[in-house]
Parts: structure tokens; C-alpha cells; sequence
């Protein structure tokens, strides 16, 4: 089959691997329809590694995907060949303490789909993933919506992470997928007013057609100024979406007494600061997201049911054979790309 693969610093190339093949009783063969190119996939991309998880080339990679089920081991009860899947691409043992008391995001032996050392990425034309991992979509629901279900559940997972939000005043800084998920669960859960800030306008102005009422560059204006102008009470709850210091130390500025601080961006430094004086004095609570627990499922029946649209998330569509240009557009944010799509057909 073919893949592709990381083979360098902003170098990826299709190379051919073996098709993978049902080993356990719990394997599901993949045929893949599409992928989406995330953040994190970019920062190996571009990096070579995120913290402690350094490529070793030639990797293949990405995470975000949906495809067909081809096969199934003979324990296999959730899926079926023939059937239209969204992939959840954690794979936890199942049987250590975290796995145990309900995190398996944090399982001690976590393998996740394109990160090094653990699984190859789903940028193939054929995978293997456990029966669990895998979870069929309403006909309704297109292979492009079932891949986005998995950021669309990081956002989910934080959102539930946060405070009741109905009639809550959120703060979203950063509206890449990421925030742009924020947004839309947060929405679904009855949130009241959203503050946007990002750097690329057409992602602003994704973000006052998702219903933000106010958004604003750093790089233009005060946004801090701006939001406590609107706001003289601040904000309940604000998710740091895009793993910039600057974007914590405004964070803090913009929470209320008692607010929360959710950090779900993935910065590309290894250590956070935050101002004493301020979040001491309004005693703060700040809280790390680590990608998503159980909210797949809900993400699904969110999206099934018509109370999440995703329409607005994909952008930028390319062929297979083009998956570096997907790289290098979402690289650069070139061409007010918010989500870019390969397709395999």
C-alpha cells in the first residue's frame, strides 16, 4: 500500500509499505476516505518532535481520520465490513490505574495513531485499529464530518472539563480547529458570549459567522482593553487555544474572580509562566486538556442530531498525492485555511 511519510524537517513523501493485516481478535482493517491535517501533525512536520515525542524518519503520520471497515477480527461486535467509521485514535492498554479510573487518555501505555514511538500515522490507504477505537456514523454524516469528530471531541472534552456554561462569558483565543471546536460545543452547551482573538482574519470572520460577538487581533488592537470595555465584569471561563504565552498572560488579565483558564494549545516551548500577583489575587483555576476522554460517542450524537455543524471547518480539500501541499498551506496559514482535508478517493 502506500503511505505517507515524514522523511525530514518540512519533508513528506509517499513511500510503500506492507497492507496491514488482522493479527488479534480485536482488529478492524481501515480502508481510508479521508484525513484531516492537524496542528500537531504540523508540529512534527515542521519540528521533528512535540516535548518528548521526537520522529524517527521515515514516519508516517496524521490522526484525524474516517474510513470503511474491510475486515474484522473474530471479537469484533461494534463494527462490520462494509460500515462508515470515525476513528479514535487512542489505544489504551486497558488495564493500568488510569486506564482503570476512567482516563484512558492518560493510560500508562497509551499507543496513538501518528506519535512516534507509539503507532504509525493514518496518512495509508490501509490501517489497523482496535475494535474499540472504531465507531460507526449515521448515513447521513459524510466521511469528511466523521473525521472532524475528533478534534471537534478535544473541544467537546474541554468544554465539559470547564464550568456550566449556560449563559456563561467565554473567552476563545485562538480559532484554529481547535478553538473553532471550542466554540461550536461550547454553543451546544448553552454558552451565552464569545470573545475570539486570532491572528488570521478570515479565521475572525469564521468566527463571527459561528456567532462570536466579539473578535480581534492581538497584532491590531488591545484585545485585552477591548474585551474588559464589553465585559466590565470579565469573562467566566477562558480556553487558550493556540499555545502562545502572550495568550495566557491576556487570559489571566481577562478572567474573572473565580474564572478558569482552560490550556489546551500545544506550544512549541517547554515551560508556561503565569503572573502571580493577578491569578493569585482572583485565585484562578487553570486546568491542562489532554486531547479527549469518553467524548467521542457525544460528539457523534452532537453532530447526528443537527446541534453541531461542522460545515464551516474544512476549508481546503487535497488529492492523497498532495498531502505536502496540505502540510505546507496549513504550515503557513496560507489562504485563511482553517481545516484541510486529504482525500483518498
Amino acid at each position: 500500500m502506500k503511505a505517507m511519510a515524514l522523511t525530514g524537517i518540512r519533508q513528506i513523501e509517499m513511500v510503500e509499505l506492507p497492507t496491514p493485516k488482522i493479527v488479534e481478535a480485536t482488529d478492524v482493517l481501515i480502508r481510508m476516505k479521508v484525513v484531516g491535517v492537524c496542528g500537531s501533525d504540523v508540529h512534527y512536520y515542521t519540528n521533528g518532535k512535540i516535548g518528548s515525542q521526537v520522529v524517527k524518519y521515515p514516519f508516517p503520520v496524521g490522526h484525524e481520520g474516517a474510513g470503511e471497515v474491510v475486515a474484522v477480527g473474530s471479537a469484533v461486535t461494534r463494527v462490520k465490513p462494509g460500515d462508515r467509521i470515525a476513528i479514535e485514535p487512542a489505544m489504551p492498554c486497558g488495564v493500568c490505574d488510569q486506564c482503570k479510573v476512567g482516563r484512558p487518555h492518560t493510560c500508562r501505555k497509551l499507543r496513538f495513531l501518528g506519535c512516534p514511538d507509539q503507532a504509525d500515522g493514518c496518512l495509508a490507504e490501509y490501517i489497523v485499529m482496535p475494535g474499540e477505537s472504531c465507531f460507526p456514523v449515521a448515513d447521513h454524516l459524510s466521511y469528511t464530518e466523521a473525521a472532524i469528530s475528533e478534534p471537534l471531541a478535544i473541544g467537546l472534552y474541554a468544554v465539559n472539563q470547564s464550568i456550566p456554561l449556560k449563559g456563561a462569558t467565554i473567552g476563545i483565543l485562538g480559532f484554529g480547529p481547535i478553538g473553532m471546536s471550542v466554540l461550536l460545543a461550547a454553543k451546544a452547551k448553552g454558552g451565552a458570549n464569545f470573545y475570539v482573538t486570532d491572528l488570521v482574519p478570515e479565521r475572525l470572520q469564521l468566527a463571527r459567522e459561528c456567532g462570536a460577538v466579539y473578535t480581534g487581533s492581538p497584532e491590531k488592537t488591545d484585545v485585552v482593553a477591548e474585551v474588559k470595555a464589553k465585559e466590565p465584569l470579565l469573562l467566566d471561563v477562558v480556553f487558550e487555544c493556540c499555545g502562545r504565552q502572550e495568550a495566557i498572560d491576556q487570559a489571566v488579565e481577562m478572567l474573572k474572580p473565580g474564572g478558569k483558564l482552560m490550556v489546551i494549545g500545544i506550544p512549541e516551548f517547554s515551560r508556561w509562566s503565569f503572573p502571580v500577583d493577578q491569578s493569585r489575587h482572583k485565585e484562578l483555576c487553570i486546568q491542562n486538556v489532554r486531547r479527549q476522554n469518553h467524548s467521542l460517542e457525544e460528539t457523534l450524537e452532537l453532530m447526528e442530531s443537527g446541534k453541531i455543524d461542522v460545515g464551516k471547518m474544512h476549508t481546503h480539500r487535497f488529492p492523497f498525492s498532495q498531502t505536502k501541499e496540505a502540510f505546507d498551506l496549513v504550515t503557513g496559514y496560507k489562504d485563511g485555511v482553517m481545516k484541510a482535508m486529504v482525500d483518498f478517493d
